[in-house]
């Protein structure tokens, strides 16, 4: 694969966590597919197989049904590529037992993928929790 499919590929891994992605799971992510959270959600480290993101994802669209996904930059070397990126969405739904608060929220992160056989094999996620966590009322 390119560059550039990879670039793309991606892109579909993070359009995953919208409701409108057209692509499931496994069209994009390998089987064998661990996902580094640093931050995870609950403040900790973790590395998720595929059935544990899916999870993640599924709790996401529930709390956050209208996210969205800005792609602000993106840089590929070798079967690495690493995506600048910016969610907003609304807290409609319950997350991590907080009942919804109806507001808007917008956080970023850097996510690298590795890319082998046409999938993502591995990820490694960076994402500003802080800002996630104001947005939802739960840190000043």
């Amino acid at each position: 694969m390119s560059f550039e499919d990879n670039k793309a590929l991606a892109r579909r891994a993070l359009e995953l966590w919208t409701m409108t992605s057209a692509d499931a799971p496994e069209d994009v992510l390998a089987e064998t597919y661990v996902n580094h959270q640093e931050p995870d959600v609950k403040g900790g480290v973790s590395a998720l197989d595929l059935a544990a993101w899916k999870k993640l994802v599924e709790a996401h669209r529930a709390a956050f049904p209208d996210l969205r996904v800005r792609f602000r930059m993106q840089i590929a070397e070798g079967d690495l590529v690493a995506t600048r990126w910016e969610f907003t969405a609304t807290h409609l739904g319950d997350y991590l037992g907080v009942p919804p608060s109806g507001k808007k929220i917008v956080w970023t992160g850097i996510e690298v993928d590795r890319v082998a056989n046409g999938r993502i094999v591995e990820s490694w996620v960076d994402w500003d929790e802080y800002r996630f966590l104001q947005g939802m009322g739960l840190a000043k």
